[in-house]
């Protein structure tokens, strides 16, 4: 099993997932400059958070460019899983490998604070070690991690199942108070239509032990693992 962790200028959470990827899946590990034009043979990709080329225009529209992001791309047409964080969901958005836009803050600031967000779907290759309805504690840190969409695109990933997380009280209960940043009805996640592509804006690489204030992140790199080690028994 190998993992690969993209690294952009300004990227600032891609050791938390190199250490991450690491500890959980207890696979190989690599970093992926994003000037480079081969995956290396890796059978994951993350896109971390951060502030790829400083959010200049907006977040992830310059990374969207990078060279890597064609072979992501073409990894992903394949049905590689890809991952993208915070910054890494901005990017995906902006590479049209998911639907809509993170745009500010519905408070016009910077937010960094734990959230709970529900688990909506149990299933491959993300979140078949959580069950549905699961509340999980992680931390969000972003001033542009509100998700828009038109209202048929919404509708649409409603249906499909597409929505994987959604921002909810410590009850589990879907309000406005707990919507962090003013999110379409309260998305934290979604995945493209393969379902092999997550974009979420919640940290679950900073929440995969207890000596961190959860391990609430760390059954999404199960999964992930789950997934990946049934993979290669059918190959």
């Amino acid at each position: 099993m190998k993992v690969g962790v993209i690294t952009f200028p300004g990227s600032n959470c891609d050791y938390d997932c190199y250490k991450a990827a690491q500890e959980v899946l207890e696979g190989e590990t690599i970093f992926l400059w994003h000037k480079e034009h081969d995956l290396r043979g890796v059978d994951a990709v993350f896109l971390p958070g951060g502030f790829s080329y400083g959010d200049y225009l907006r977040a992830g529209a310059i990374a969207q460019l990078s060279p890597i992001m064609n072979e992501v791309r073409q990894f992903a047409a394949a049905g590689g899983p890809v991952i993208g964080i915070c910054n890494g969901f901005q990017i995906l958005c902006e590479a049209g490998m998911l639907p809509g836009a993170l745009i500010r803050n519905r408070s016009l600031r910077f937010i960094s604070r734990p959230v709970h967000i529900r688990v909506e779907q149990s299933r491959p290759p993300f979140t078949s070690e959580y069950g549905a309805g699961r509340v999980l504690r992680v931390p969000i840190a972003h001033g542009e991690g509100c998700y828009i969409a038109d209202e048929p695109v919404l509708d649409a990933l409603e249906a499909e199942g597409r929505v994987l997380f959604r921002y909810c009280t410590p009850d589990g209960e879907v309000t406005e108070a707990a919507n962090p940043n003013g999110s379409a009805r309260n998305i934290a996640g979604i995945v493209n239509e393969a379902g092999n592509v997550l974009g979420m804006m919640p940290h679950p690489e900073r929440a995969v032990e207890p000596l961190l204030g959860s391990a609430d992140g760390a059954p999404l790199f199960e999964s992930l693992g789950a997934h990946l080690t049934s993979m290669m028994i059918y190959k």
